[in-house]
């Protein structure tokens, strides 16, 4: 048994990882200036949630043999200031991950776009087919008690690669971490701008990814992505290169169907994304020893993962989905999957902007054409937003041009945007609501109603 503590436990990968090391057996401590439901619930549970919200340097002890440090903690933060002078191992928890993952085979599924779905995917496979492997991804799965499994007798671990900071004291992205044997990258439009200034700074950390797959490894990549596909041409790395695309597949009657040698097979999720991100995860779970006829009987059942074209209420004639999209591809992408599946429907899309990004007026432009399949686009952000952001103020007409929509309606007040969806009429209608935020605490038990 080794005992960490966890400073900013209550972070989505933080508290996942803590969970993962107490259900293995180790004592678990941790401290956080504030946490939050799901986090909060399951730390209870778990019986490893904080008493008493704040930092505590006296919870840093000799005997710890490690200390975990969230990206939410500051470099001031006492209990870190505390474990520096003691000279404990401080952990990132990539850091973390990667150590204890030293001696298994690395599956790492990296992307701006995708890779939350693509690790679903593969899990949902293995899973399927009973093949127990270990895994840490940015979301909770149907089947799966916890983001995050660790075992002393796995061989492959499956880790989501995010490309965001370490920590308060490591700057390097998370998944240069990781020095996977397997690798994915589904595709690469700049994010993050508030980290990575420039779309070149952006675009070499995922060069520097390709550069860290082990000798000898695999990079599996999506072939539609030119500026991916160069990248992957011009590593001087000695890896094994796999392409994929968008399988083939029809659409009839409000349902998709993955063409097979066995015949057409209905799917639970549609969308080009989702069925190039299918591709990929095909690839992996065949370099992890599960044949083509044994996926496609496991993925005709997924359902996808949580916040990614999540239906929440449907009547005879109506859809409501959300969908946790907020950079312009993904935007992009979930509007025109949605159009392509529900073609003889009126779509309306709202986009709420919530991220860093999403409220840099500079980067704003990226969305122009997002919403195009949108029969109704909507756009909502918070001012109160921009100002905890620290960011120069919006005017209505900005978003518009940037758009380049002159019919987008835009909101900036949560209780009219409310009033103004909860007015509609959905007849032969499929409402999209996209976001990372929560619409200044939009009601979406009333809202579900509108469409039963």
């Amino acid at each position: 048994m080794n005992r960490y503590h966890f400073i900013a436990i209550g972070g989505s990968a933080m508290h996942s990882l803590a969970i993962a090391l107490k259900n293995n057996g180790h004592e678990i401590t941790g401290s956080d200036d504030a946490i939050f439901d799901p986090s909060l619930s399951q730390l209870k549970q778990a019986g490893i949630c904080p008493e008493v919200m704040g930092w505590f340097p006296e919870k840093i002890k000799d005997r710890l043999d490690g200390v975990v440090l969230g990206m939410h903690a500051k470099k001031d933060n006492p209990e870190l200031l505390k474990a520096q002078a003691m000279g404990l191992p401080i952990f990132s928890y990539p850091e973390f991950i990667a150590h204890y993952a030293k001696n298994k085979t690395r599956v790492v599924i990296a992307g701006s776009h995708g890779k939350t779905s693509i690790s679903a995917m593969v899990l949902h496979v293995l899973n399927y087919h009973q093949i127990s492997v270990d895994y840490m991804i940015g979301a909770q799965l149907e089947g799966f008690d916890n983001s995050v499994f660790l075992s002393e007798e796995n061989d492959f671990i499956v880790l989501e690669g995010d490309e965001y900071l370490s920590s308060p004291i490591d700057p390097r992205p998370k998944f240069h971490h990781y020095q996977p044997q397997i690798a994915l990258v589904s595709g690469i439009a700049w994010d993050h701008v508030n980290v990575f200034k420039t779309e070149a700074d952006y675009n070499q950390q995922f060069e520097r990814f390709i550069d860290s797959i082990t000798a000898g490894g695999v990079l599996v990549y999506n072939e539609e992505d030119k500026r991916l596909s160069q990248m992957v041409a011009d590593t001087q790395n000695t890896i094994r290169k796999e392409s994929y695309s968008i399988l083939e597949h029809s659409i009839s009657e409000g349902t998709t169907f993955l063409e097979t040698d066995e015949g057409p097979l209905p799917l639970e999720v549609f969308g080009r994304h989702n069925l190039s991100n299918m591709a990929g995860a095909k690839w992996l779970c065949q370099l992890m020893s599960v044949d083509e006829d044994d996926f496609y009987q496991a993925i005709g059942s997924f359902r996808g993962a949580s916040k990614r074209l999540e239906l929440l209420a449907q009547s005879h004639s109506s859809y409501l989905f959300k969908d946790f999209a907020h950079a312009p591809s993904k935007v992009k992408a979930t509007t025109e999957a949605v159009k392509a599946q529900f073609s003889d429907f009126k779509i309306t899309a709202c986009l709420e902007l919530h991220t860093y990004s999403s409220l840099d007026p500079s980067f704003i432009i990226n969305y122009k054409d997002s919403l195009e399949k949108a029969d109704l686009p909507i756009v909502f952000f918070d001012p109160e937003a921009l100002k905890i952001k620290n960011r120069t103020p919006i005017i209505p007409q900005e978003i518009i041009e940037a758009f380049g929509r002159a019919d987008l309606l835009v909101f900036t007040d949560p209780k009219e945007l409310h009033d103004y969806l909860l007015a509609q009429v959905y007849d032969h209608t499929v409402l999209l609501m996209m976001s990372s935020g929560n619409y200044g605490a939009l009601d979406w038990e009333a809202l579900k109603v509108k469409f039963t």
